[in-house]
């Protein structure tokens, strides 16, 4: 299909090659050869008149023309893709629709695994890919590379519609065998400890639980261990004897590993 001598096809290729700013890796995402990738850079560039992608030492760099560019190209793409290509009505019983979620292993163990079992019964042919939580998820979420994504509250997205799924507190975890703590955590007790804590992305973002003891109780817990998942966490409990969890979470990982739940020393606010 063309406009104004333009094959909108092309446009996909361009978004790709400005996200991408790589031959190889678009190409890839195109799945196209890298030669016909090129050529197609060369119809952009012969239609907009602009170089669009210049090669500065072993990397492509977008001109200034691309960088207006990137913004609508994308924009047009998302309307065409909502508006046009979708279908009016959405049958869960017939639907072969993929769908692509930014969620963390916590949430896929204790509510995606039982809902994915109930969508198998009523939607047999839904497909879901799951993506960990990283610096870029909102990104893909504005540029519709991802369908929902399930975060707390304060990792929202101005603009896009939101709703609360649950509430949860956290709890203490230790292992069954720590002698140092009994029935309860004191804050000293709790300081004193090693931690083990969860951090996404390359920037490790401060979890919510750790901004509470900055922000309200003035004080940095003494983290051993920094893992991007919250799995590992509850294996590592007999070298780092402290962490907290998500209650529903540490339910589930008591059941099969020699661990002890307690309430936290210090109050923090409930996880929307």
């Amino acid at each position: 299909m063309r406009f104004n001598h333009l094959d909108l096809n092309l446009l996909v290729a361009l978004d790709v090659l400005l996200e991408e700013q790589n031959i190889t890796r678009a190409a890839e995402r195109l799945h196209m050869t890298q030669s016909a990738t090129s050529g197609v850079l060369g119809r952009l560039r012969s239609y907009f008149e602009d170089e669009l992608l210049v090669q500065v030492g072993r990397k492509m760099q977008p001109t200034n023309y691309a960088l207006e560019l990137a913004k609508p190209v994308r924009e047009v793409l998302l309307t065409i893709q909502s508006s046009i290509t979708a279908k009016p009505v959405f049958d869960p019983a017939t639907s072969k629709r993929h769908f692509r979620l930014v969620t963390s292993d916590y949430l896929i163990s204790v509510l995606f695994a039982q809902v994915i079992q109930k969508i198998h019964q009523e939607a047999p042919n839904i497909t879901f890919e799951m993506l960990g939580p990283s610096d870029n998820s909102g990104e893909l979420l504005v540029r519709g590379e991802v369908d929902l994504m399930i975060v707390p509250e304060r990792y929202t997205i101005d603009g896009h519609p939101s709703k609360l799924l649950f509430e949860e507190e956290h709890v203490c975890v230790v292992w069954q065998g720590n002698t140092q703590v009994g029935d309860s955590l004191t804050p000293e007790q709790y300081m004193e400890m090693g931690h083990v804590s969860v951090g996404f992305g390359r920037t490790r973002h401060m979890s919510h639980r750790g901004m509470v003891c900055m922000n309200q109780y003035g004080f940095n817990r003494r983290l051993e261990v920094i893992t991007n998942d919250f799995n590992t966490p509850a294996a590592a409990g007999r070298r780092h004897p402290a962490h907290r969890d998500h209650a529903p979470a540490a339910g589930v990982y008591a059941l099969h590993l020699p661990l002890r739940i307690l309430q936290p020393p210090v109050k923090i606010p409930v996880m929307r």
